[in-house]
């Protein structure tokens, strides 16, 4: 057991963690339309760009394991957290395709490596703790988007250059960094406390039998997260033609939703149960992303891409919860949801990239081709999860 300073202490640096990794991406995904038009290339590279980087995602999965036992989830979170402040302002660097490929498969691979580590320390301070706090530390990683992503837009709305707007960037996370590294948990063995054990017993839950099942739910929860934040700005700017600091805010709208949903998501799980609420989530996304993508009024769309943040926030942190409790398998259940995840990285993309070129879809339309149907499957897999 920590004492209660060591404890508090540890849990503001994996805070900080979360908000700091959540601004990574942020950091330059508003941006991408721009950067697409500065190396003269079609939303068919994009999607092949983003979809060839994620190859360093799924190699991160891979390694992941290997590299939090060789040397704990402190020093992966540390050194992988000094690679992406490194690789970030190279980025704005990049006068290639192939260039910016190897940055962003880095950026991809190192990403993998911090978000194992940090969700790994915030299950081990949950487990001290009465009240659980993983679905607020995904919350502050929200958080972390939207202060990156209204950055973003904001340098973006005045033409600040990209190389100095990721340079500032980096250099914030640096000094949050230095106050996360002497507060982090150094030993991965914890053993949680008798009231959280109590908690544990008294919410159990069923899980599958099958991994596969899991990687198939990993792979169709990616999608819509991927199409609200990755392509809103490209419908707002490509569909509606408003500028890059307008289109921006289409993310940073999605990512209001997903803070909302994520803070909110402990509270809402003890009122209405597991079940309804992954249920009702459901339903807020499929409404959201549907306005969003298929009609054209602007103040319209930044609302449902708020509504469809507060939906599909709920979706990843619940089956993760459902993954976690597969104790007879530690960690299996988590890869597989993983692997299928980052795998769906590999075709998600380059498809929705080559159905928004073709003449008769609009970037709204192939958003919501690709995305609503996986809703369904994500409703239809997760009531297996609750039979098996």
């Amino acid at each position: 057991m920590l004492d209660q300073q060591t404890q508090q202490r540890a849990l503001r640096a994996v805070a900080l963690q979360f908000l700091i990794n959540g601004m990574v991406a942020a950091s330059f995904v508003p941006r991408l339309p721009e950067i697409r038009d500065a190396l003269a290339i079609d939303l068919v590279v994009i999607g092949w760009l983003l979809t060839v980087a994620s190859l360093g995602g799924l190699l991160g999965s891979a390694l992941s394991s290997r590299v939090m036992r060789v040397f704990g989830t402190r020093q992966a979170m540390l050194m992988g957290t000094v690679g992406l402040i490194v690789l970030l302002p190279l980025v704005a660097l990049s006068t290639s395709v192939w260039a910016l490929l190897l940055v962003l498969a880095g950026l991809m691979l190192l990403d993998v490596i911090v978000d194992v580590a940090m969700n790994i320390q915030g299950s081990n301070l949950s487990a001290q703790r009465t009240k659980p706090v993983m679905s607020r530390l995904h919350g502050l990683w929200s958080i972390g988007s939207v202060l990156g992503g209204v950055m973003a837009a904001g340098m973006a709305a005045l033409a600040v250059p990209l190389l100095w707007h990721l340079l500032g960037a980096a250099l914030l996370m640096a000094l949050a960094l230095w106050y996360i590294g002497g507060g982090l948990l150094r030993s991965d063995q914890l053993t949680p406390s008798s009231a959280a054990q109590s908690a544990i017993v008294a919410n159990k839950v069923k899980v599958p039998t099958s991994l596969w099942l899991f990687a198939l739910l990993g792979g169709v929860t990616y999608v819509p997260e991927m199409v609200g934040s990755d392509w809103a700005a490209f419908r707002l700017k490509d569909d509606l033609a408003l500028s890059m600091g307008m289109a921006g805010m289409g993310y940073v709208a999605f990512t209001v939703g997903m803070v909302g949903g994520r803070l909110s998501g402990d509270e809402l799980t003890a009122r209405l149960g597991k079940a309804r609420l992954f249920d009702y989530a459901l339903i807020v996304a499929a409404i959201g992303l549907g306005l969003a993508c298929l009609v054209d009024h602007i103040i319209l769309i930044y609302l449902s891409f708020v509504l469809a943040g507060l939906g599909i926030s709920v979706l990843f942190p619940a089956l993760y919860d459902a993954a976690a409790q597969d104790t007879h398998r530690p960690g299996a259940a988590l890869g597989a949801m993983t692997a299928g995840s980052r795998s769906i990285m590999l075709v998600a993309p380059a498809l929705l990239g080559f159905l928004a070129e073709t003449p008769w879809l609009s970037v709204g339309m192939a958003m919501a081709v690709l995305a609503l149907p996986c809703l369904v499957l994500i409703s239809v897999g997760s009531k297996r999860i609750g039979s098996q």
